[in-house]
């Protein structure tokens, strides 16, 4: 397969069918393309704390996510080495959340992704830096 676009396709659908933490939380990829890539969660009851808003980590979860796929989309077997978030403003119940990935930079082996994660108002939720390293072998085969 040499179209970059069909890899990216086929490396998500691959490594989604696979993930059963971001099925488990609902995750939905929007869309994907060569180091990018946009996914959606809905808020629900059972991922709020006792403030009422999205927990902080399932927030993470959703942009950690996003990074992953994002950096899977070239099909090389690709890990997080390193990250952070910013939280800027509460996620809360009912929202539906996006997160889009995009590649800032891809050499040899690593990677360095920015995620932003955006309520149902468009607002800015959180911002994730992502550091990624390819460990070997292909997702959807040689």
């Amino acid at each position: 397969m040499s179209d970059p676009q069909a890899v990216a396709d086929a490396s998500a659908r691959a490594m989604y069918a696979e993930d059963g933490a971001s099925q488990a939380l609902g995750m939905r990829i929007l869309e994907v393309r060569p180091g990018y890539a946009r996914l959606a969660m809905k808020v629900r009851e059972d991922m709020v704390n006792g403030h009422k808003l999205c927990h902080g980590g399932l927030i993470f979860t959703l942009a950690d996510s996003a990074f992953a796929f994002a950096c899977n989309t070239y099909n090389a077997v690709t890990v997080a080495s390193a990250a952070n978030v910013e939280f800027l403003l509460p996620a809360r119940l009912g929202d539906e959340l996006t997160a889009t990935a995009e590649e800032r930079s891809r050499s040899k082996r690593t990677g360095i992704y920015d995620v932003t994660v955006r309520n149902s108002q468009g607002e800015c939720v959180a911002l994730f830096r992502g550091r990624s390293h390819e460990i070997g072998g292909a997702i959807t085969g040689p």
